[in-house]
């Protein structure tokens, strides 16, 4: 009875929570919209609220749907480019537009960039000399389309701005003027990100001043801020202090210093009681001694997360000694020297069952201790690339995981970080041999970075017959050439459905051949309900998992 009024609509709460699951499931979504007219209401919204994003499926036609919505004035520019904008799509059952939620300038503007050379290719061009676009296509299509969304009103929850090149500057140069003329819209923006690889020009500062100068911005609660020169830090700084609700706040310096001006500056009325969650990623501590009191003062302060950060030094251990209050730190993640190993094990000790999210990249002589401390104090651990010492004790990796079993949910495994004194092949036949036998049941994400054997491969699947991996990723390096993984694949996860998502990529003398592109093997899997994608669209970035998670 339950079941029946959910299909038909009755339940529509309940529903909702039970769609809105499959949030970045565009297979599942798509198929939720095949159910009934109450169920496309739901699922169309979430479908179309982040398409410039990498997980949106990628054929880019979706922009055309867009551009119904053009404005007379820009539908007769497009006759100076040959385009016949009467095969844009007429009829649409939404104004999806509407629909978006989260917007990045540098995505939006690759995708108008890959998309115009599809429609080189296709119908909408009239005239066959025309099939090479010039930029200055791809600039009116840029420009359209934040018009459009401005036009439509759209309730935008994310704004990104990010410039990493000459192109990025130019295309932003293109719309900052609509901002400035239609404040609404980035009147409800609740995260905002400013990403400057290059010198900043008098544009940049101007829409930085404008969101200082505003009310407009209130509503912010999470901030990311990756700085280049000091120009930005100064600006940043108002930014911070101009804002009443920031709950997250990411400093990302691109290996640089970080001011102790800009930390200081969380030390205001507004962050006190505001802010929960700090992340560093690659920042660099060696100017910073004031991190004690600035996380005594911050009264709410409940995850902190230093990811790649160099300067973990005997100065910044202290610092944390002398902060007063409990030291939340939920996230480790570094590229370890031999010679500041040590200097970590008071930070572990103090984080203990705080961290949940733990990785050292790299380390040779002290990793054995590193991983026995690890097991001592983080029994709580959800996401771990772990250390790696050398092949005689890599017993200790696989003690770490059945520790936190419980908790683990997304796991990275790369052996090709043991010292350079080990064998390759050795560290990645010991993990495929015992790791299937300590998995948790149920794990949320597995990417195995690894040399392949078969017959190690084919252990390590046996074993996880009574798992369930929502996405697998194998990133492997063949032994010989012509070594076929499929039918192992397809005998012990495929058929017996032991995965969500899979991608796989391998690799012999520096050829990569990733599955995704296989017709034949896409399609074999597929029929199976398992969605194959591009290796490096379902790899997880560890600064992305942190922004997402908390």
């Amino acid at each position: 009875m339950t079941c029946s009024k959910l299909f038909s609509g009755d339940l529509p709460e309940l529903l909702d929570k039970v769609i809105r699951y499959f949030h970045y499931d565009y297979k599942t979504l798509h198929s939720c919209i095949l159910v009934n007219r109450f169920w496309v209401r739901i699922a169309i919204p979430l479908l179309w609220e982040d398409p410039f994003s990498k997980k949106f499926p990628k054929n880019y036609r979706f922009i055309e749907i867009y551009l119904h919505y053009l404005n007379d004035n820009d539908k007769a520019k497009l006759n100076d480019y040959e385009i016949d904008y009467h095969l844009f799509s007429s009829n649409t059952l939404f104004n999806y537009s509407r629909f978006i939620q989260r917007l990045d300038t540098s995505k939006v503007r690759k995708s108008i960039e890959r998309w115009t050379k599809a429609v080189g290719s296709s119908t909408l061009i009239t005239s066959i000399r025309n099939r090479n676009l010039p930029s200055n296509f791809t600039k009116l299509m840029f420009k359209s389309l934040f018009l459009i969304f401005i036009e439509n009103e759209v309730n935008l929850h994310c704004f990104e701005v990010k410039i990493f090149n000459n192109p990025d500057m130019i295309y932003f140069d293109l719309i900052i003027e609509l901002i400035l003329q239609n404040p609404n819209f980035i009147n409800n923006i609740k995260s905002l990100t400013f990403y400057f690889d290059i010198i900043i020009n008098n544009n940049i500062i101007k829409f930085i001043r404008f969101l200082d100068s505003t009310n407009y911005c209130n509503p912010i609660s999470s901030l990311y801020l990756k700085f280049h020169n000091s120009t930005i830090k100064k600006i940043s700084l108002q930014i911070i202090k101009s804002q009443k609700n920031i709950k997250k706040i990411s400093f990302d310096c691109n290996g640089r210093f970080l001011d102790n001006l800009v930390l200081l500056s969380l030390k205001n009325t507004n962050c006190s009681n505001t802010l929960n969650s700090i992340i560093f990623y690659f920042v660099d501590f060696e100017k910073i001694d004031v991190l004690s009191e600035v996380f005594n003062y911050l009264n709410v302060l409940e995850s902190i997360h230093i990811i790649y950060c160099d300067s973990i030094d005997y100065k910044f251990t202290q610092q944390i000694n002398n902060i007063i209050k409990p030291f939340k730190l939920k996230s480790l993640f570094l590229d370890l020297m031999d010679e500041n190993d040590e200097l970590l094990e008071p930070l572990i000790e103090k984080s203990g069952d705080y961290l949940e999210n733990l990785g050292f990249i790299y380390s040779r002589s002290r990793s054995q201790r590193l991983l026995q401390l690890i097991i001592k104090y983080c029994s709580k651990i959800k996401c771990l690339v772990p250390t790696w010492p050398n092949s005689q004790s890599i017993h200790l990796v696989f003690n770490l995981i059945e520790l936190i079993n419980q908790n683990l949910n997304y796991l990275f495994i790369d052996p090709f970080v043991i010292s350079y004194n080990d064998h390759y092949y050795d560290a990645s036949s010991i993990i495929l041999r015992n790791l299937g036998q300590i998995l948790p049941v149920r794990l949320e994400y597995l990417d195995l970075i690894l040399r392949i054997n078969t017959n190690d491969l084919e252990i390590f699947l046996r074993n996880l017959q009574n798992n369930f991996i929502k996405k697998l990723l194998i990133n492997g390096i063949k032994e010989k050439e012509g070594q076929d993984i499929f039918p192992y694949i397809k005998e012990f996860i495929v058929e017996k459905k032991r995965v969500k998502y899979l991608a796989i990529k391998e690799t012999f003398h520096y050829e990569e051949n990733d599955w995704f592109f296989q017709k034949d093997k896409v399609e074999e899997i597929e029929l199976y309900d398992i969605q194959v994608l591009k290796y490096k669209d379902l790899f997880i970035d560890i600064n992305d998992f942190i922004k997402e998670t908390y």
